[in-house]
């Protein structure tokens, strides 16, 4: 999730819990060998034991469509001792396709197989290879020849988002498809698309025959989203009697409010200062699907261009708390 879900993000997140693995935003690769400090930028958790500070690893993605290119850089990148590698078959962005990268590489099996085998030769065998596709590009024609290329190369895991490339983010999320792939593959499936509340994933899981989940925009929107699933299911994995929709938030805003304050902290610290207020109304901007609050926040906050009325209007939400955000303490 480029742009959103980044190291900052992941963060603050993890720290609500739940969550069992994080993969980081697409490192985008062409026909250059990164240098070490690179990745570092893009992953800074590498730094760390390849964790967030909560202890959750994050497995590095990689995007690109060299198959000579990617090995090399994930030669380099398993070196740094992550959890694993993970490449990015899925991405729908018009951008990354025309050049060949995520979703435009499912209407070529056997160039996935190349890519996945080649990254497996290069990374040491104790390293998980896992990759991430779509349903297909414009159609879902090729979702089996697709897993069964990426499972024949030597991935370890599969997360196939449950929609074309042309569907986009647009429900519904085809989830029996992925279960159509299960039925032919036997590498570890995990499960993704359109899962925003507790019973949504029991829906999911029941439809897909996938027990692992990935959660994408529904955990942004939802920071509880993790802890409300495994809540609400019982000790064999199914959802309890009740649990569904309305289950109840397990992460009360008055608990998100000091993360939302973290938030614009690691922003000042690490984000440009004309990208700050804009990274803060996007999370602000999914929060309200969720949360009442969020939509108050949010209309308080959209016209903001300065850090500082952040910091003021955080202030006051607050109760005054002193907090250091954007470079400046604030009262």
């Amino acid at each position: 999730m480029e742009g959103l879900l980044d190291f900052v993000l992941r963060d603050i997140l993890t720290r609500v819990g739940g969550v069992q693995r994080c993969v980081s935003e697409f490192i985008r690769i062409t026909d250059t060998l990164l240098p070490e400090r690179v990745f570092e930028r893009l992953v800074p958790e590498l730094r760390q034991g390849c964790q967030t500070l909560s202890g959750v690893p994050v497995r590095p993605q990689l995007l690109g469509s060299d198959p000579i290119c990617l090995a090399d850089n994930a030669a380099r990148l398993a070196s740094m001792g992550p959890n694993g590698v993970d490449l990015n078959f899925g991405c729908p962005s018009p951008v990354v396709n025309r050049h060949r990268g995520g979703a435009a590489l499912l209407d070529e099996p056997e160039l996935l197989f190349k890519i996945v085998s080649e990254v497996r030769r290069a990374v040491p065998a104790q390293q998980p290879v896992s990759a991430k596709m779509r349903l297909g590009l414009n159609d879902d024609s090729r979702a089996e020849a697709c897993a069964l290329a990426i499972e024949a190369a030597g991935a370890s895991e599969l997360v196939v988002h449950a929609r074309t490339k042309v569907d986009g983010y647009r429900p519904p999320a085809y989830w029996e498809r992925v279960g159509d792939i299960r039925q032919v593959v036997k590498l570890p499936l995990v499960a993704n698309g359109e899962i925003w509340t507790a019973a949504d994933a029991q829906a999911c899981r029941l439809a897909s025959g996938c027990h692992s989940l990935m959660l994408g925009r529904g955990i942004v929107a939802n920071p509880g989203l993790a802890l409300e699933i495994l809540a609400a299911q019982s000790p064999h994995g199914a959802l309890e009697p009740g649990a569904g929709s309305n289950a109840v938030m397990v992460l009360p805003w008055e608990q998100l409010l000091p993360l939302i304050a973290d938030f614009w902290r690691l922003v000042g610290q690490h984000l440009r200062r004309d990208q700050q207020t804009g990274r803060l109304k996007q999370w602000l901007n999914l929060l309200r699907r969720v949360y009442p609050q969020a939509q108050l926040a949010f209309e308080a906050v959209k016209t903001f261009h300065h850090p500082a009325d952040v910091d003021a209007w955080l202030a006051k939400q607050m109760g005054g708390l002193e907090f250091c955000i954007a470079g400046a303490m604030s009262q």
